[in-house]
């Protein structure tokens, strides 16, 4: 099976856009969700397990489910590593050059392991201390390791009751179900870690996202007729996603990021961190007319191997964006529109760069590693596909 190429460009582009929204430069509020009320996160998340969905569905029918777990399992160890990682870089690097220039941005950023800095390092090793920009990969082990029982059952019984679940799970986190869960931990345990340093994605929301993703990319190989390159969707429900898209979008762009400056109500149906009502139907238009008129759009636009390079390396252009955005953010701190221009510049160019040596660097990483036996941080996922090592991708 050789590897999806549209894909692969589509998770650089969301890799790419992270990069730019996160940057404290003048980009970060133009580029930040340009196709409507949905950010590049839930692209990620979506195509990660998309794909995910896929080579483990294939890996579970020809070697069986136990051998899907441990595949799981071990792609989940290695996201770990690399959380642990980033996490070290922030406690020991950011944090010296954020103190040394007395960097408001970072003393914000890390201020619970600045105040409390043994339990910060125990509770951020357990993952239940998530600083932010360091919240997405926690978010993705959980989910890599209860991926294998929702693709086992889905394999065996079917994705209704599993969609149904998951709808309802999304349905009590736009109540106030994750907190309450929180406060009862508290109660029990005394955990010293506030709720905003927990993460800010709210994880029983956006298991939607992941399940939704999940299904698709096991659809594709359970029943690769249902979901053929240019989805057979009625033509009302392509009108209406295509009508949601271009409204949204075209509100993004006017309104600005906040969708209305005097109705809190509203916005809070946007609500990304919750992924609220109104954003969650946006995120599911795009989906439509994505399916419906990607692949025609594949067959006219032209290949942009920069970004395939970097969907190929997913993992450590992921974390190379991060080294990339927390040591700016140590250096010149947040947003300044004095700021020269060509200071911005300057930083996403650099950056930019940066991303792209990681990504066409670590393949060769990878397969060195490989030949000496040792496992790379992402040599399950992005080194060069041969039809025995692809299954074992996500």
């Amino acid at each position: 099976m050789t590897r999806r190429w549209e894909l692969d460009m589509l998770r650089g582009l969301m890799l790419v856009l992270m990069m730019l929204t996160h940057l404290p430069t003048r980009l970060s509020s133009p580029i930040g969700q340009p196709l409507g009320y949905v950010s590049a996160a839930e692209g990620f998340v979506l195509l990660s397990a998309f794909m995910a969905g896929m080579v483990y569905t294939r890996k579970g029918r020809h070697a069986g489910v136990v051998a899907m777990r441990q595949a799981f399992w071990r792609r989940a160890l290695v996201i770990y590593r690399c959380q642990l990682l980033a996490l070290l870089f922030l406690f020991t690097v950011i944090a010296l050059l954020g103190l040394t220039v007395d960097q408001p941005a970072v003393k914000n950023l890390m201020s619970f392991y600045l105040q409390h800095p043994f339990t910060g390092l125990l509770a951020g090793v357990a993952l239940v201390y998530q600083p932010p920009l360091l919240d997405i990969l926690p978010l993705y082990i959980l989910f890599m390791l209860i991926s294998p029982w929702i693709l086992a059952h889905g394999l065996r019984h079917g994705w209704a009751g599993i969609l149904g679940l998951s709808l309802g799970l999304w349905l009590l986190a736009q109540f106030g179900t994750t907190l309450a869960l929180y406060d009862l931990i508290v109660r029990h345990t005394g955990l010293p870690v506030p709720f905003n340093e927990t993460g800010a994605f709210d994880t029983m929301a956006w298991q939607l996202v992941w399940v939704l993703g999940l299904w698709m990319g096991c659809s594709m190989v359970v029943a690769p007729q249902a979901m053929p390159p240019q989805a057979r969707f009625p033509g009302w429900l392509v009108g209406v996603a295509l009508c949601i898209t271009l409204v949204t979008l075209a509100w993004r762009h006017v309104a600005g990021q906040v969708p209305t400056v005097h109705h809190p109500d509203i916005n809070l149906l946007f609500d990304k961190w919750l992924l609220g009502p109104l954003r969650l139907i946006n995120l599911l238009a795009l989906i439509v007319v994505t399916v419906r008129f990607g692949p025609w759009l594949a067959q006219r636009l032209p290949r942009l191997h920069a970004l395939e390079a970097m969907g190929r390396s997913s993992l450590p252009v992921f974390c190379a964006h991060l080294a990339a955005v927390l040591v700016v953010l140590a250096l010149f701190g947040e947003t300044n529109p004095l700021r020269p221009w060509w200071e911005d510049a300057a930083v996403v160019l650099i950056s930019l760069a940066f991303m792209l040596v990681v990504a066409h660097g670590w393949p060769h990483v990878a397969r060195r590693a490989r030949r000496q036996g040792r496992p790379a941080a992402d040599a399950v996922l992005d080194k060069r596909p041969s039809p025995s090592a692809y299954s074992q991708r996500t």
